[in-house]
């Protein structure tokens, strides 16, 4: 690796958490590198916008180039634009919350949201990553893929405790994959977040590979037995149809 560039991205990595902004002193004790370097490195960040510094508190936040950069992305994923209509109608049909989400490193990354009509408080937002093993629409993903890279990926990420629902058993939890990828579809119960349930269906490319997933989100109050029996063949459709217009072919 080049040295400067990696310190520079564990910069970018360490400022991202932290939205009052970090001091300089406190990223040079991070790196264990002196504070002449940091503010080289600082001084470069902020001229390409990739960091800015706070005039008051004098600590250092994210600048705004990311928000340019993370917009030209969402732009050229064009499975959002051809997602988005089918993602709106089954809002349509359901009022809750709709996810679409793509897989990356480990994780899966929100790239579209629809509030629908109901109110509904979740931690999801477009461009945040959240884990595969306790979300509906990570289950979904992961069980379509090879076995090999499933074990890398719990090998890697584990399989920690989100709430009390969480299947952290790693048997157990490549029974709940197998169980997946043969009906079709995923349901996680309060296993992410307290109160809140999801039901997901994979989505597929033109070479029959998962990309991504599609959920529908809801209280747990509202998303009962009952109902996710009524919502479940109108995702499940809905899946296939934004499959179809990536080209996939179920022959």
């Amino acid at each position: 690796m080049v040295k400067s560039v990696d310190r520079a991205l564990t910069i970018i990595t360490l400022v991202s958490k932290r939205k009052e902004g970090v001091g300089v002193t406190e990223l040079a004790s991070n790196l264990e590198i002196n504070k002449s370097s940091i503010f080289r490195l600082l001084r470069t960040l902020v001229k390409h916008g990739f960091i800015e510094q706070d005039l008051e508190t004098k600590k250092y936040r994210l600048g705004y180039k990311y928000l340019e950069l993370s917009s030209m992305l969402l732009e050229s994923i064009d499975l959002r634009t051809q997602a988005k209509p089918f993602l709106e109608e089954l809002e349509s049909h359901t009022n809750e919350v709709i996810h679409l989400v793509v897989y990356d490193q480990g994780e899966v990354v929100y790239i579209e949201k629809i509030e629908g009509n109901e109110t509904l408080r979740t931690h999801s937002q477009v461009g945040r990553r959240a884990p595969m093993h306790c979300t509906s629409v990570g289950k979904v993903i992961l069980a379509h893929l090879p076995l090999n890279e499933i074990l890398d990926i719990i090998d890697k990420n584990g399989l920690p405790k989100h709430t009390e629902q969480t299947i952290t058993d790693k048997e157990l939890f490549i029974q709940e994959l197998g169980k997946i990828k043969n009906q079709g579809f995923g349901t996680e119960v309060e296993e992410n977040e307290t109160g809140i349930t999801c039901v997901a269906v994979p989505i597929f490319d033109n070479q029959k590979k998962v990309v991504a997933a599609v959920s529908i989100s809801g209280p747990s109050t509202r998303m009962s037995a009952e109902r996710l029996i009524v919502i479940r063949p109108i995702l499940m459709d809905i899946g296939k149809k934004i499959s179809s217009r990536l080209g996939y072919k179920d022959h």
